[in-house]
């Protein structure tokens, strides 16, 4: 499943989707050994990097050997977007990415990420200006629509095709939808049919048969897998070998996520610090080690480990 988004040719179109909060350089490189084939940043705020705000500089830390990369911009106003893009268009990212799908009351209040869905004016706007001055690919990704009655994922594919995007990515839920529900991959097929640029498929892919089914059911040229990663970096590998295949690789023994827990403390701590990595890690404890027994005990007292020391005695005594 190789995949060519502008001039960026990809090993495979199997990719980690832009997570708030998750998709930090540590986890990414995690996804990355086990074939992600390409990975996002966390979105950045186009406001925030233009007054350069201190907190967006971790938001973009990258590592050699990670790349393929995406840096993911988020805003609503063409100039600004269009300049900051530019900007980080001399970094080590191989694509600009545009949210036109975050949910969050805060951005959407702001006219920014699905708010953009409803006004697909200014969003044209956004992304012609970014085209017209970036030589490398600009992709876009946005959800099914707002509101189910004002769904129009269609139209605006067509629209960003118009403005020179390189690739769309759609989730198949609305914004009022948030993460709940079913996704909607009928969509996402209508999206391929109406356009000629790569169409990335995003939403419940949990699992290797999941991607499976969503290449075949709408025709999508690259998979994007989002919460079914969290505690799960070997999706990767799974769905990879799967595709090609047609044989499920089973998940990986409790030696392995030990291992995989303790690799990814050990990088938060070197990236971020011994105590704040800690900190971060302890969602991700919660995700590698859900639905096994103890789990919930496990996660009272993940709350209280500051070092990887800690943390080594407490997963070698309950996994």
């Amino acid at each position: 499943m190789e995949l060519t988004i502008g001039n960026v040719r990809l090993e495979s179109g199997v990719m980690l989707a832009p997570m708030a909060g998750v998709t930090d350089l540590p986890f990414r490189l995690l996804c990355k050994e086990q074939g992600c084939g390409l990975m996002y940043t966390e979105m950045v705020s186009a406001k925030a990097l233009l007054y350069r705000n201190r907190n967006t500089g971790p938001l973009l830390e990258t590592a050699p050997g990670e790349g393929p990369l995406a840096v993911q911009l988020f805003g609503s106003d063409p100039d600004i977007m269009s300049e900051m893009a530019l900007r980080l268009e001399e970094g080590p990212y191989a694509i600009i990415d545009v949210n036109m799908g975050c949910p969050v009351p805060k951005i959407v209040k702001n006219n920014e990420g699905s708010a953009l869905m409803t006004d697909p004016e200014l969003a044209a706007r956004i992304l012609k200006a970014m085209v017209r001055k970036l030589r490398k690919p600009v992709t876009v990704k946005f959800r099914k629509g707002f509101t189910e009655e004002t769904a129009n994922a269609v139209e605006f594919a067509k629209m960003a095709e118009d403005c020179g995007v390189a690739a769309v990515a759609v989730h198949g839920r609305t914004r009022e939808q948030y993460y709940s529900g079913k996704a909607d991959w009928d969509v996402i097929r209508r999206v391929k049919e109406a356009v000629s640029i790569p169409v990335i498929g995003n939403g419940d892919i949990f699992g290797p048969e999941d991607a499976k089914r969503m290449q075949e059911e709408t025709g999508c040229d690259g998979v994007m897998v989002a919460r079914g990663a969290r505690g799960n970096p070997w999706i990767f590998r799974r769905i990879r070998h799967y595709l090609v295949t047609g044989e499920l690789l089973p998940g990986p023994p409790p030696d392995e996520i030990k291992a995989m827990i303790l690799r990814h403390a050990r990088l938060q701590a070197e990236y971020k610090g011994e105590m704040a990595g800690m900190r971060e890690m302890r969602k991700h404890v919660a995700w590698y080690t859900s639905g096994y027994p103890h789990s919930a005990a496990l996660r009272n007292e993940i709350n209280q480990v500051s070092s990887i020391e800690e943390l080594e005695r407490l997963i070698s005594g309950r996994m």
